[in-house]
């Protein structure tokens, strides 16, 4: 979260005059360096056709190049990181850190998680657990994970998780084993999902079209888990279907 702030705040930057200024000097640098034509930056700027009705206001080469070009690839950028790192992405991201075992549990704060399962997991948590036994199972909770040396290791939620379950601490602390079994979903990215569409295109085509969801499902499996299609034997495969029932055609 914090890169993505320092992205949008370089990105921004690069709209100031003197960050323009620079980087105009470095492009006129290079071309001067490859021998590559520089044209006059304050004459007036032509479209490539040429034709007078097409032609704007009496703008600049300059104006072009830093307003109708560089701050709509900044611009794009902005809005695309804005869409993809929303506010309430990054204020739930920001709110579950709080959760990190690294460096003894550095970042752990009770009041923020208190606020994540409240505004962000109010169907999995009651009102009585938000405000009174999360509460108290966090404070009890911080003063052990910092004492107990088998938890000083740890770097990831997913292996805090796992600790907690093997020592059985999760029983201790049930409200906190909830809340990082939920947060542990977030990570969960959307590249699954598209290689899923992908490969319907492929296995369920026109010719193909009557498929079962089961069929279809299994099929599906076997080409996006590559290593699990890779893990396995052709001819034990074979030899398993060939001696289940009598076929017309011999498989071997």
């Amino acid at each position: 979260m914090d890169s993505i702030s320092i992205i949008k705040t370089l990105l921004y930057e690069l709209k100031g005059d003197d960050k323009w200024q620079n980087f105009l000097q470095s492009v006129v640098s290079f071309c001067v360096k490859h021998e590559i034509d520089i044209p006059d930056m304050s004459s007036r700027f032509v479209k490539g056709t040429g034709r007078s009705c097409q032609q704007s206001d009496e703008i600049t080469i300059e104006h072009h190049y830093r307003f109708d070009i560089l701050y709509e690839v900044v611009n794009t950028q902005v809005m695309e990181l804005s869409e993809r790192f929303s506010d309430k992405a990054v204020e739930l991201l920001s709110l579950s850190s709080a959760l990190d075992p690294k460096d003894s549990f550095k970042s752990f704060k009770v009041d923020d998680l208190c606020m994540l399962a409240k505004k962000y997991y109010p169907q999995d948590f009651s009102e009585m657990e938000i405000n009174y036994q999360l509460r108290h199972q966090l404070q009890h909770y911080e003063h052990d994970m910092r004492c107990d040396p088998d938890f000083q290791n740890i770097s990831t939620l997913s292996g805090l998780c796992q600790k907690l379950v093997s020592k059985g601490k999760s029983k201790r602390y049930p409200l906190i084993d909830r809340l990082i079994r939920l947060v542990l979903t977030l990570p969960v990215s959307t590249a699954s999902t598209e290689r899923a569409f992908s490969a319907i295109k492929l296995i369920k085509t026109s010719l193909r079209n009557k498929m079962g969801d089961e069929l279809l499902a299994n099929n599906m499996i076997l080409y996006i888990e590559k290593e699990i299609t890779s893990s396995l034997d052709t001819e034990e495969m074979v030899e398993e279907f060939d001696s289940r029932h009598t076929r017309r055609a011999r498989l071997k």
